[in-house]
């Protein structure tokens, strides 16, 4: 998981004179955001370092709720390459959400690494967990696609580098596909596939023009990915169920 050098800041309340408060270096966790608790040092009120401590202090309260535990991981979860249970989790999520929504069969799911920010940490998991992990505002998208047209995006993968799969089994060797099952059965070029994706795919994000060719295309312009992974994270949590996933040798390559 990331780590951040940063300072950690300690305050009291107000005096008329002084502001006390101290802080120190420490090694900060990337998914989370310190909060403030009390100190010693003193340090006038009107240095711009009190000032500073003020604005942090007032914000204390708005950011309450994003420490709430909403859930729990047996196992910490990380963002690997070329498949990892923290991104086998999310693509999966965001496919069963769009399902749901389109009420339409969901073949394929195409998210990207780069979406999701930090690791899962093992044990309790806050709000801030999560919001840290999927920062972005992209929106959930359905697309319809010919069997060709994903196995073009998948070659393009294999031949540079792989963004984030669901519902395939690909095998790679030297830069180029030997097998796509998708539902367990070859890829067929000329079947029309049920495909997931956000929205910053559609037209060059990362090298992908998921909305290129497409037979057809709905976005939910009011649903975000971080709007499916919080719902999916209340119904795990309701249901007594850790936040845990595997990596299922979805993307195997060969050297």
């Amino acid at each position: 998981m990331r780590k951040l050098l940063g300072l950690l800041v300690f305050l009291l309340p107000l005096s008329a004179t002084a502001q006390d408060y101290s802080w120190e270096t420490v090694s900060m966790d990337g998914s989370r955001t310190a909060a403030v608790q009390s100190g010693k040092t003193k340090v006038k009120k009107s240095s711009s370092a009190a000032k500073v401590m003020k604005i942090v202090a007032d914000a204390q309260p708005a950011m309450a709720k994003v420490k709430e535990v909403i859930g729990y991981s047996a196992e910490a979860l990380s963002k690997d390459y070329p498949e990892s249970g923290l991104s086998n989790w999310t693509v999966d999520t965001i496919m069963e959400k769009v399902a749901q929504l389109s009420g339409k069969k969901v073949d394929v799911g195409f998210a990207n690494f780069g979406g999701i920010r930090v690791d899962m940490p093992k044990g309790d998991i806050l709000l801030d967990d999560i919001l840290s992990m999927f920062p972005f505002r992209n929106n959930l998208v359905y697309l319809e696609h010919k069997g060709s047209t994903v196995r073009h995006i998948i070659e393009e993968m294999a031949a540079t580098r792989f963004q984030v799969l669901g519902g395939v089994r690909v095998v790679v060797k030297d830069g180029k596909v030997e097998s796509i099952e998708i539902g367990g059965e070859p890829l067929d070029d000329d079947k029309i596939y049920g495909v997931v994706t956000v929205s910053f795919l559609l037209n060059g994000g990362d090298g992908l023009f998921m909305a290129k060719v497409a037979v057809s295309m709905t976005e939910y312009h009011d649903v975000n990915v971080i709007d499916a992974v919080l719902e999916h994270v209340a119904v795990e949590t309701a249901a007594g169920r850790s936040l845990e996933y595997k990596r299922d040798g979805r993307v195997t390559i060969i050297k």
